[in-house]
């Protein structure tokens, strides 16, 4: 696939700080379930972090095209983007929909490392994906909101500086649509964390510093809300494209690490006196992975491309996600098959891929939901739930 001599050109240089974080500095942050704080630091020193940012407020000004092939690039080296990609994607509601006085106030910070956009609040308990049923509630008093709830599965909230919350500020039953009622915040979790909102961490299968958070009578400044009022589902179904087209993006540079590692295992592991990528039952299914991942890479690469001009990107931002995660599981599950006893032996780095890999055809979307969306909004069927 040819690419302008910038994107090459921000291939190297994240490819070239990656280097200075190999396997076992991930295998260390793994086994104690730690923040990978030095990687995220030189990422924001480097300005990766801050590409999305005009240059205005002391970013790079970049597009989607190039944050995706820095976060594709951050998971081809072996490293894991999950740690800082939702400032990324987080990024996007706030450029789209901020106040300019909320982005005087917030973005040159976040641009040069002072301040973290890290944590994204939507999914709660009782509600998962169906974001229109949530219960956090925020209501008006005076000059404030008080914010009442739960919200789960919310990475890197003991990491972060800042909260994008989705709350609702009109009961579900007193809205005439559906999709209104909901609000947006940018909470400042510097003045809330112990005042307000508690955090509690999560221990998953992988390192991913998730956790659930509470808000019990959270008192936030009015400016605090991002847009209008009750408008806050519309202005993150734009950050929701904008995730699923940078986690796809991860997903491709996944792929082409185990891709990657499973050829060059092949050429060097000898059995019966020869390597055993002479044996076509080892060459196909990588060369199949190459395959569903070169197909997959088109499609997130279309996916940007459209979002970038304007577009509803919906439709594609889903099938980019869908195939790159399905792309970046096989190549996975191949990975450790390829690899034999080895690929579960913690140095290889293969394990702890593939249990990062897994996680892709669940969050932030499910396969099923997507293939749903697909039905009802491009191919018209009825709605299915």
């Amino acid at each position: 696939m040819r690419e302008n001599e910038e994107l090459a050109e921000i291939r190297r240089a994240v490819r070239a700080l990656c280097d200075e974080f190999p396997g076992e500095y991930w295998r260390e942050k793994d086994r104690e379930r730690a923040y990978p704080g030095e990687f995220v630091d030189a990422l924001t020193k480097a300005g990766f972090l801050a590409a999305l940012i005009p240059d205005e407020y002391g970013g790079s000004g970049l597009k989607l095209d190039a944050a995706a092939v820095i976060m594709e690039e951050i998971q081809a080296a072996g490293c894991n983007g999950a740690a800082a990609h939702a400032q990324m994607y987080v990024m996007n509601t706030l450029l789209r929909y901020g106040s300019e006085e909320q982005k005087q106030e917030y973005l040159p910070g976040i641009a040069s490392g002072e301040l973290r956009l890290q944590a994204f609040g939507v999914s709660e308990p009782t509600s998962g994906t169906d974001t229109l049923s949530l219960r956090t509630f925020a209501k008006r008093e005076g000059d404030e909101y008080v914010i009442n709830g739960q919200k789960i599965w919310t990475s890197r909230a003991e990491h972060s500086d800042l909260m994008a919350l989705l709350a609702r500020t009109t009961p579900r039953e007193e809205v005439a649509k559906k999709t209104d009622g909901l609000s947006l915040f940018l909470v400042d979790m510097r003045k809330v964390v112990g005042n307000g909102m508690t955090i509690k961490p999560i221990r998953t299968m992988m390192n991913h510093s998730t956790t659930e958070v509470f808000f019990d009578d959270m008192r936030i400044p009015a400016s605090a809300l991002i847009g209008e009022e009750g408008k806050g589902f519309r202005y993150i179904l734009s950050g929701m494209n904008a995730e699923r087209i940078l986690i796809a993006a991860e997903c491709i540079g996944d792929a082409k690490w185990f891709i990657e590692k499973a050829s060059d295992y092949a050429k060097e592991r000898n059995v019966f006196g020869a390597p055993i990528g002479k044996n076509q039952g080892v060459q196909f299914p990588i060369a199949r992975c190459y395959a569903q991942m070169r197909a997959a890479e088109l499609m997130v690469h279309h996916a940007a491309e459209v979002y970038d001009e304007g577009g509803n990107a919906g439709a594609e931002a889903n099938i980019a996600k869908m195939l790159a995660s399905e792309a970046s599981w096989a190549a996975a599950d191949m990975c450790v098959q390829t690899h034999g006893g080895f690929g579960f032996a913690e140095e290889y780095d293969v394990e702890r891929k593939f249990r990062e890999a897994r996680l892709y055809t669940v969050a932030p979307i499910s396969t099923n939901l997507i293939l749903s969306y697909l039905a009802e909004h491009v191919l018209g069927l009825p709605r299915s739930y």
